[in-house]
């Protein structure tokens, strides 16, 4: 700020001052603050005309005033956690002020002030002749109705300004001296004194006034520099105060170690101001004797109070702080432009009351404090938890394991400090996010569904080296990935599995072989029906690694998306405020002069219901008998829960997320940057990837016992029945043909080898199962060796022809009676029968029919 820098109450300055404002008291005289002086010359109704000719009315807006953001705890009060300001003020009603603080402002600037019309004549000219008159007081000029103007007049060139050298100029403007000028502000002092009350004037005077620095007004003076209330100000405070208006930065006294106005000198500029007023005080009975002797000998002794300022007052809350001021400066509810909203923020007076569970956030920030470090040697560790609740998008928690601030001198001092929140997209505070790993494959489960399949169906999870090509509508049909291979977790070459079986387990090659017989664009879509974006704002991919959650998406988003499954297919926009208003209860008007309207979670049914409750179901058994059992297990207060859990590539974050139909919480260790791997590293003996199943028990205990939860919706039954289809009859293919028909048909494909069989080596002979199967299941398919022939059909033969016809075949013969004689000695029967497969080399066993002329009626007779 300008060393210039003054209020109305300032110098004016040398003999310019003297010719001005001579000037400017001869307009006065001439334009009937005396009336009867006015009616004699040119000069002087030229004067008149002048003046009356100058605009009147001046509209005296909304003071620029601090924003507070504020938490409520469960008993219902409120605690201020942060407070943000362009200028530090808190305007206050006239019985917030001390009456010592009022009689020492007239007494100082303006004895007449009850007196006069908004200009005081007397005062101008003696002011214009202390400027050049040795030895006479220094009295100033203005008289406390112009100094409102002035003030006034300067709040509005402020509140326009975009930068800090626009602010500077508005003070040095400020500061100059305009016979032009001063004869407008002194029309608007007229004016004013006909539309508002001596009283009302004095006290926006006083509410107005810069106190120095960035204090405004005389309550935030009276609590930063002595820490006290305007209320209970005594003499010596109320002067010393009043001393600081009439040359703010000259005479502020939160600089002890100034040479000039110090404390080594006893603040001695400001103190001669100061016995000045108190003497003023005396001379106009507003003090007794006894009052001016003990005040006029009390050294002046500041007690500095800082004021909260920025997020970083608000202790392990100050992530979330950082959140909602971005909020404001980011959407457009709160402003048309950027410099409107962060004016808003900074000027406009908002008492901003949040959505934050205090029990959640302090048991968030104690349990991760519990378990990861600020600092370890060799990793960046971060860790974060957010909490969202189903069905409102309101933020209950969220907490981080550094500390914030915005200091770069702080930042410095090491990593436990960060500017960075982990928790939220790049935009909303700095961060790029985080591979999500598998807990982004409950989106997978609900294309799924969606499709039309079942959970209980089949899929061919085995590991392959390469998973050839994938649908995608996206990219205009279909998609490959020459090579692409993952592997599992927990090793191993997978197997045949349900849909919910490798979601319990969180099978990879599970959810590829899933993925295979969906969109993966339906998949990527899926995923932004709950709200999921990337964090640094780039589209979010669709191809197959996506599914197996290689994304960077921030915490918050995640939980939102939880909270969109658990409030079944009601997906809301993350909000972290839950009312603004003026500390008077008065709604905000905006710069276009619109009422502010506080954006809420824009709730709707994004998802199905029926996919939504396909999603809960299989996540219950994930928490239930799968991979988030651990987590489960330890929460101590139970409620229906549906989970999740995820580890990045390399282990290098590690996530557990979950929720109930009350609260959806994420919790999160990672590498904050660097490459660690986190099953590699241990904290206390306690390996760092499981932590998450610490800290995130410790949290859904706290929100279960205070919020309880429902039961999930009971999925459709289409999402849980097995589901019979045919099995293509592939006898005869080629072992590729073969393979196209199945995985076509919707079946795992296996090779199952050659068999013995009739048919040509190489073609299929056959599978297993065939006829009907469970939709998605392996089918394994078996070719021929060609060692088989079709016995050949020898009934009715006799034997020799027979053999004959059997050649390459052991033959063996048996005897059966017959009582046709055509049939003696002729085959009637074989085993294997006609046209069965037979190896060549097998024994056959023919049977020959053999004449008995002793059958018939048992007499001979035939």
């Amino acid at each position: 700020m300008s060393e210039q820098k003054r209020t109305v109450g300032g110098a004016l300055g040398g003999l310019l001052g003297f010719v001005g404002m001579s000037a400017v008291a001869g307009v006065l005289v001439a334009a009937a603050v005396t009336p009867a002086i006015a009616l004699s010359g040119v000069a002087a109704n030229s004067s008149i005309n002048m003046f009356e000719n100058l605009p009147g009315y001046l509209e005296i807006g909304d003071l620029a005033e601090s924003s507070n953001i504020y938490v409520t705890h469960s008993d219902g009060t409120s605690q201020k956690i942060a407070t943000f300001y362009d200028q530090n003020r808190e305007s206050v009603g006239w019985d917030q002020v001390s009456q010592i603080t009022k009689d020492a402002a007239i007494a100082g600037e303006d004895p007449r002030f009850y007196d006069h019309g908004g200009v005081d004549l007397k005062g101008t000219l003696r002011a214009a002749a202390s400027q050049v008159i040795p030895g006479m007081s220094t009295s100033g000029g203005s008289s406390i109705t112009q100094q409102y103007v002035k003030n006034v007049l300067l709040e509005k060139l402020v509140a326009k300004a975009t930068t800090q050298e626009e602010v500077d100029a508005a003070w040095e403007e400020a500061a100059g001296f305009s016979t032009e000028r001063k004869l407008q502000e002194m029309r608007y002092a007229i004016t004013l004194e006909k539309t508002y009350s001596k009283d009302e004037i004095l006290l926006g005077y006083l509410n107005i006034a810069n106190f120095g620095g960035r204090v405004y007004g005389i309550q935030a003076a009276a609590q930063y520099y002595f820490s006290v209330n305007a209320a209970d100000l005594n003499v010596e405070q109320s002067a010393a105060l009043l001393a600081i208006v009439n040359s703010p930065d000259e005479y502020r006294l939160d600089r002890p170690d100034d040479v000039d106005n110090g404390a080594a000198n006893g603040y001695a500029a400001t103190k001669l101001r100061r016995d000045y007023i108190i003497r003023e005080m005396l001379e106009h009975d507003k003090i007794t004797q006894e009052q001016f002797d003990v005040a006029y000998a009390t050294a002046i002794t500041p007690v500095i109070t800082e004021p909260s300022t920025g997020c970083q007052t608000a202790g392990g809350s100050a992530y979330f702080c950082d959140y909602v001021t971005k909020t404001i400066q980011n959407n457009p509810a709160f402003g048309a432009t950027e410099e409107e909203r962060s004016a808003l923020l900074q000027r406009g007076g908002l008492e901003i009351y949040t959505t934050l569970d205090m029990d959640l956030q302090i048991t968030a920030e104690n349990s991760i404090n519990q378990y990861v470090p600020q600092v370890a040697d060799g990793i960046d560790v971060g860790a974060v938890a957010v909490t969202v609740q189903p069905g409102t998008g309101k933020i209950l928690a969220m907490a981080q394991n550094k500390t914030y601030s915005q200091d770069s001198e702080v930042l410095a001092q090491g990593p436990q400090y960060s500017a960075v929140n982990y928790n939220t997209d790049f935009e909303y505070g700095g961060s790029s996010g985080f591979q999500p790993g598998s807990t982004y494959k409950v989106f997978t489960v609900g294309e799924w569904v969606k499709e039309g399949h079942s959970l209980n169906e089949s899929i061919d999870g085995r590991k392959r080296s390469d998973w050839g090509t994938f649908r995608d509508s996206c990219n205009g049909g279909t998609i490959s990935f020459p090579g692409f291979s993952v592997n599992n977790d927990e090793g191993g070459n997978g197997g045949t599995y349900t849909a919910l079986s490798a979601t319990q387990q969180s099978v990879n090659t599970g959810f590829i072989a899933m993925a295979k017989q969906l969109d993966l664009c339906g998949i990527k879509n899926t995923a932004e029906s709950f709200g999921v974006h990337r964090a640094d704002g780039n589209p979010l991919a669709w191809g197959a690694s996506a599914v197996l959650g290689t994304e960077e998406i921030a915490p918050l988003s995640m939980a939102n998306a939880f909270a969109g499954v658990a409030a079944n297919g009601i997906v809301c926009e993350p909000t972290a405020i839950a009312s603004i208003s003026h500390s008077d209860g008065t709604p905000v008007t905006l710069a276009d002069g619109s009422e502010l309207q506080v954006p809420n979670g824009n709730c709707s049914q994004k998802v199905d219901p029926a996919v939504a409750s396909g999603m809960a179901y299989a996540m219950q058994k994930v928490m239930s008998g799968g991979t988030g059992a651990v987590s489960a297990g330890r929460v101590d207060t139970w409620a229906p829960m549906i989970g999740k859990t995820g580890t990045s590539d390399e282990n290098e974050a590690t996530w557990m997320s979950g929720a109930t139909t009350k609260a959806a919480t994420v919790v999160g260790v990672f590498n904050a940057s660097g490459h660690v791997d986190l099953r590699r590293t241990y904290f206390n003996d306690t390996q760092a990837a499981t932590l998450r199943h610490y800290i995130w028990p410790q949290i859904m205990s706290v929100a279960n016992a205070k919020f309880g939860g429902d039961a999930f919706a009971e999925p459709d039954a289409s999402a849980l029945k097995t589901v019979y289809v045919a099995v293509p009859d592939v006898r005869g293919k080629s072992l590729a043909e073969a393979q196209s028909i199945i995985e076509g048909a919707g079946f795992g494909f296996a090779d199952g080898g050659p068999v013995d069989s009739e048919l040509p080596a190489g073609q299929v002979s056959g599978t297993s199962p065939a006829g009907e199967a469970p939709r998605g299941s392996v089918v394994s398919v078996n070719t021929s060796n060609g060692q088989m022939v079709l016995l050949p059909d020898v009934i009715g033969k006799s034997i020799d022809e027979a053999k004959g016809a059997l050649g390459g075949f052991s033959v063996t013969q048996a005897e059966q009676a017959v009582t046709d004689k055509k049939q003696d000695g002729k085959v009637i029967s074989s085993d294997p029968a006609a046209g069965s497969p037979v190896k060549s080399g097998a024994t056959i066993t023919l049977t020959v029919g053999k004449f008995d002329d002793k059958g018939g009626d048992g007499k001979g007779n035939g």
